[in-house]
């Protein structure tokens, strides 16, 4: 189970800046992160005419993993 909690913690980055962090701070940590960055991916997701709902969720489940690339990714031309 320890070896679960390192490996979750290592994949999403809250190691690297405080690897001595508890499992109850960092289940709280990591759902607050989530959920900033659905947010994070429903804003850019609106300004670059992509779909909503899905990025959105995408970012809920993935985290910075979701709103990396769509941060990168550039805004779709009218038609």
């Amino acid at each position: 189970m320890e070896t679960l909690v390192e490996l979750i913690g290592y994949a999403t980055g809250v190691y690297f800046i405080k690897p001595n962090i508890g499992t109850g701070e960092l289940v709280v940590t990591l759902i607050v992160i989530h959920l900033c960055d659905a947010v994070l991916c429903l804003i850019v997701a609106r300004q670059g005419g992509r779909h909503q709902i899905g990025w959105t969720l995408a970012g809920l489940l993935f985290g910075v993993w979701a709103a990396l690339p769509l941060l990168l990714q550039r805004a779709k031309q009218a038609k």
